[in-house]
């Protein structure tokens, strides 16, 4: 018997209504051209994918986060960001450049020498949102051993219902396939970070207002720390038999070594540098896309409203399958970075396989 389908609808207009928010929310970057404001796509991209000093909220209502500096010879600066503004607003002898702390002069310009000094070193809107994750992700795993422990043999409930099929999954899904039985229980903590935490923080990005709307999975620094991470772990894993691999093959030619081995080692360094692409590239372009279906209403209301009301409908539609799109993204990519680790780590401590006939003669001599 078909059910209609209740929940999808509700789901898809939440959506819809979160990103018509947006639109409230949003304030459209402008450029002059002769004495008339041009509405800049590029730029409000650009604001709304990068890291700042602040959280945005609507209009000129933003919250203000922590600027700390450590300044060469100074040493400590403390202060909100609130007393500075984009290119405008001079504290202390420092101001935001393209959400970038610079020292300028009395004059207002940039004063080379002392901004090179600096070492940003402040709580911003990406920091704020992977601080807000680690304390949610401590939370709910602490919360979930509690239950274990004080509803032992009962069947689970509230939070560990949730995340008990996710760690299930993870480890007979993921870890005990790539890494084995033996061996997967140690990369379990490991894995299971990783996996909360990219799920987390995309699903984070989702929300288009505070404490969402920060762009943590889409910043190259975060990805490529998380892959750097995986690269240390399988380094240190890594057994006689994984090495021998890759520095000299066995049963290879000698000659055929020198352009093998170069090839290898490099794939050593080409793996952890393939996730962090992976992760970066898949949640920036997601945002981006997003966003600009979201511009395409005010670039033809520029031209006129009734055109900009007509696009508006069609371009919150394409948003909407966006935000649809960018949801199975935040699990599908949370799943590839903690698949691809567990099978690096499988590699790095496999045992090295004797062939049958071997195995065959040892019983044949016995």
């Amino acid at each position: 018997m078909f059910k209609f389908p209740i929940k999808s609808i509700f789901l898809t207009l939440t959506l819809a209504f979160f990103i018509g928010m947006t639109a409230v929310f949003a304030e459209p970057e402008t450029k002059k051209e002769g004495g008339e404001e041009k509405f800049n796509a590029g730029e409000l991209i650009i604001d709304h994918i990068s890291d700042s000093h602040d959280w945005h909220i609507a209009g000129d209502l933003h919250v203000p986060l922590p600027i700390i500096l450590y300044v060469e010879g100074s040493g400590l600066k403390l202060f909100s960001s609130s007393n500075l503004e984009q290119g405008k607003a001079i504290y202390e002898g420092y101001t935001l450049r393209e959400n970038h702390i610079v020292a300028v002069s009395a004059d207002g310009k940039i004063n080379e020498e002392a901004t090179a000094k600096i070492w940003d070193i402040s709580i911003t809107k990406n920091t704020a949102s992977i601080l807000m994750i680690a304390f949610l992700m401590c939370w709910i795993f602490i919360s979930v051993a509690k239950a274990y422990t004080r509803n032992k043999d009962m069947a689970p409930k509230g939070m560990q219902s949730l995340v008990e099929p996710l760690i299930l999954f993870v480890r007979d899904d993921v870890a005990i396939p790539s890494i084995g039985e033996k061996k997967y229980a140690k990369y379990m903590p490991y894995l299971l970070t990783i996996f909360f935490f990219v799920l987390l923080t995309n699903l984070l990005g989702l929300i288009p207002f505070i404490p969402g709307g920060s762009n943590v999975t889409g910043n190259i620094a975060v990805t490529m720390t998380l892959a750097i991470f995986t690269f240390i772990i399988t380094t240190i894993s890594g057994n006689k038999h994984y090495w021998r691999h890759i520095i000299a093959m066995p049963g290879v030619p000698s000659w055929v070594l020198f352009l093998l081995t170069p090839i290898e080692i490099l794939g050593v360094f080409l793996r952890p540098f393939v996730l962090m692409i992976r992760l970066f590239a898949n949640i920036l372009a997601g945002h981006i896309i997003a966003l600009s279906f979201f511009c395409l209403i005010f670039i033809f209301a520029e031209m006129s409203k009734g055109v900009g009301y007509s696009v508006s409908i069609v371009s919150v539609a394409f948003t909407v399958f966006m935000g649809m799109l960018e949801l199975l993204v935040a699990f599908l990519q949370a799943y590839v970075f903690t698949l691809l680790s567990a099978i690096y780590f499988g590699a790095a401590v496999e045992e090295a396989h004797h062939p049958p006939h071997a195995d065959n003669e040892q019983q044949t001599i016995v």
